[in-house]
């Protein structure tokens, strides 16, 4: 399957807009890891609450068994800092709760950035590009058989501008029926060209 034209300046139109899709591409997914990275890095707040709830739990724990030890008054004491140890533990867990919510945001907004543009791409570039290579692949098959011409010619009355017949032909239907050599070949170079595809040389 061809995927570019036989015609230089149409290849090369094909060509540019490749390498501008792949710039595309590329581009669309270094914008969806940098805007990932950006929105993952707020989560170094959530990352310092963890680690002073985890601090404040142990600190709170440590007085707590200490002064659990105190006779007759100790069970007392502990209670409260037993209870702060707790808060301390909320804490770690609100902070370990708000990295994952931050990593999640930053995963779909990433994918979002970069998506965006690839289906944007998918409908501009990708779907003309295999749309084209089948018409031409399809052409190319007319052309193998015995009367290929004269169907890509019949093609052309029915798909061709007016201005586009007349220079083939002032009669372009009237050639076509009689079975005009000249007039048949002019108007399937005129259909085959639309596909990016050279009629063989006569013969």
């Amino acid at each position: 399957m061809n995927l570019y034209a036989d015609f230089p300046a149409r290849r090369t139109r094909q060509i540019v807009a490749d390498v501008a899709a792949l710039v595309v591409v590329v581009v669309a997914i270094v914008l969806g890891v940098v805007v990932r990275n950006a929105i993952a890095a707020l989560g170094s707040i959530w990352v310092r609450l963890e680690e002073a709830g985890v601090g404040f739990e142990s600190t709170m724990g440590e007085i707590g068994e200490n002064l659990g030890g105190v006779p007759l008054i100790g069970s007392g004491i502990r209670g409260p800092f037993d209870t702060a140890a707790g808060a301390g533990e909320s804490i770690a867990a609100a902070g370990r709760t708000g990295q994952a919510a931050v990593e999640t945001v930053a995963g779909f907004a990433g994918l979002g950035v970069a998506l965006a543009p690839l289906a944007l791409l998918l409908l501009v570039w990708v779907w003309p590009r295999v749309r084209f290579a089948r018409r031409a692949a399809e052409t190319r098959a007319l052309l193998r058989l015995a009367d290929g011409e004269q169907l890509l010619a019949l093609r052309a009355l029915d798909d061709a501008r007016a201005r586009e017949l007349s220079a083939v032909s002032p009669a372009a239907v009237t050639g076509w029926r009689a079975g005009d050599a000249g007039v048949i070949r002019g108007l399937a170079a005129l259909e085959a060209r639309r596909t990016g595809v050279r009629l063989p040389e006569a013969g």
